[in-house]
């Protein structure tokens, strides 16, 4: 037996569904579709997608979580079944926000679509917010001021790229870059570019095909409160302002 095996019999059994009502819906044999559920035989990748569309669950939940352990009305569904995210509230009724830590960064890349990886996230609660599914995620190094190493920058779920707008910031999961914080332009057909805010870092280009989630930037939680010092080429244009401005002052003494 498998867990695959498990969960489609657990499914069907909760919506008193006969295996020959859904082989007939997955157009397959009854002896097909029992070969699945008792494990002996595994379904290939057009009879999964299909049994994933069925019981309106992602592929990876249901080849690496037993929904018998889950509330599936807790689960917030995404578009075109993809994956799924778990929802928990506070007392008022607000969405919890998880919160993905340096300490379990590393893991959220095969973690994201696990409801029991993200339980086990830590939670906060940010009412003002309002309405959207919103995470927190930290922020690594210094190219994109005044946001610090180590602060936390909370994001809305962006459910289709038709929604990103060039010039706003994103944190964005990737396949090969895994998770960054950029400002993003769209001027490229099946590409985004992300620019940094610090000039040093350069502008590079990630694929439409390698994001895995875009969460649009809502707000920042840090704990520095240190003064933030311009770099080398503002510092440059203030320099050039104020000397304008004791020349045109020499000028007008003179």
């Amino acid at each position: 037996m498998s867990l695959f095996s498990d969960n489609i019999r657990a499914l069907r059994t909760k919506d008193k569904i006969s295996q020959e009502k859904i082989a007939q819906s997955l157009q397959i044999t009854r002896g097909r579709y029992v070969k699945y559920e008792d494990g002996t035989s595994e379904p290939p990748y057009n009879i999964l997608k299909k049994i994933a569309h069925y019981f309106h669950l992602s592929i990876d939940l249901l080849l690496s979580v037993d929904v018998r352990k889950i509330d599936i009305q807790d689960l917030l569904k995404l578009e075109n079944n993809r994956l799924i995210l778990p929802i928990q509230v506070d007392q008022a009724g607000e969405n919890f926000i998880e919160v993905v830590t340096q300490k379990v960064k590393a893991g959220y890349l095969n973690g994201y679509a696990d409801p029991e990886y993200i339980e086990n996230l830590q939670q906060i609660s940010l009412p003002f917010l309002g309405p959207g599914k919103h995470r927190g995620f930290p922020i690594e190094g210094d190219s994109m001021p005044p946001h610090e190493d180590g602060s936390i920058v909370i994001g809305r779920y962006v459910e289709n790229l038709g929604e990103v707008q060039d010039g706003k910031t994103y944190i964005l999961i990737t396949k090969s870059e895994g998770m960054v914080y950029k400002r993003l332009n769209k001027n490229k057909k099946n590409a985004l570019v992300l620019e940094s805010d610090n000039n040093f870092y350069p502008n590079y280009e990630v694929k439409v095909s390698d994001i895995l989630e875009i969460w649009e930037y809502t707000c920042n939680i840090g704990r520095s409160d240190k003064k933030y010092e311009t770099n080398d080429i503002e510092s440059l244009k203030s320099m050039i302002l104020e000397l304008k401005k004791d020349i045109h002052t020499i000028k007008s003494t003179t």
